[in-house]
């Protein structure tokens, strides 16, 4: 068996304090809230509140290998699922984010939905390990506790299906993120990538430990503080499947981004659509609900 490297996030990974608002406020109330723990009290399968907890994230195999898993663990070490177990809602319109790709790097990176867990692993086709052709330069990853149906055609999006993924989100802050690091971010727009005929939203979002996060709200103060980068983004995920010989990738809504409260509408219909995957009321294939 390959060894195995633990690290504990905490501090600005998967950290947030009680919130004055929200049917959560007891101060005594430390439980992250997993599906199966000790307190759910939550909006369909989340926490509305949570209370600075570790995870550690555990490295099996070498980086780059087709063997590497980056597995998530609570504080007794039981593994757990960053895709079901973290919680998505934080309260106040913030949310849990899982970094799979860090800035400035090419490896693809993904949660195995499909495996037990569902550990980050690097993507794979036809047996090799897959690239980005270029850096992608901002953090990128997923929202937990969200999931786009591949049953449901989106009349708004223009009948298209979703992807059988959880929802994807582009991280625009400074900092660089690691593999499987848990921010606190919240939505500022939405873009409606059509891949291959198939739904995939990219939330745009910022972490609230940015230095500029106070100073965007919307997709407009985007525009105005990050001046380019929704056109970047939007021309990024267009564009990077050409030098493979592929199609470029289109956008729909007029192939401009939403906004915050159209992003916030897709993030509670995708959260609707995973709390069915995981009742089982849809069925759920070769994806793994645990």
């Amino acid at each position: 068996m390959a060894a195995a490297r633990v690290m504990v996030s905490a501090s600005n990974t998967l950290t947030a304090s009680l919130l004055s608002k929200g049917p959560l406020r007891r101060p005594n109330n430390f439980s992250l809230c997993f599906r199966n723990g000790p307190v759910q009290k939550r909006r369909l399968f989340t926490c509305s509140a949570i209370y600075n907890p570790q995870i550690q994230t555990i490295e099996e195999g070498q980086p780059e290998t087709l063997d590497y898993r980056v597995y998530f663990a609570d504080n007794s070490g039981k593994k757990i699922s960053p895709w079901h177990d973290i919680p998505l809602h934080l309260g106040d319109g913030v949310f849990n984010f899982v970094v799979e790709i860090p800035k400035e790097s090419s490896a693809k990176m993904e949660v195995a939905t499909d495996e037990q867990h569902t550990p980050i692993k690097q993507d794979t086709k036809k047996g090799k390990l897959r690239y980005y052709p270029y850096n992608i330069h901002w953090n990128y990853g997923l929202l937990p506790q969200t999931w786009e149906d591949p049953t449901f055609a989106n009349t708004e999006v223009e009948g298209a299906f979703g992807d059988n993924d959880p929802v994807d989100v582009v991280e625009i802050g400074e900092s660089r993120g690691k593999i499987g690091q848990v921010l606190k971010v919240k939505p500022l727009a939405a873009l409606a990538m059509i891949d291959e005929g198939e739904l995939d939203w990219k939330i745009v979002a910022i972490s609230l430990d940015d230095p500029r996060a106070s100073l965007v709200n919307d997709v407009d103060d985007v525009e105005k503080h990050f001046p380019g980068t929704l056109t970047a983004i939007r021309d990024w995920f267009r564009d990077y499947k050409i030098p493979d010989g592929k199609p470029a990738n289109r956008f729909a809504l007029g192939n401009k981004p939403a906004n915050k409260d159209y992003a916030l509408k897709i993030i509670t219909e995708t959260n609707e659509s995973w709390a069915k995957l995981v009742k089982r009321s849809i069925a759920a294939g070769e994806l793994s609900l645990v």
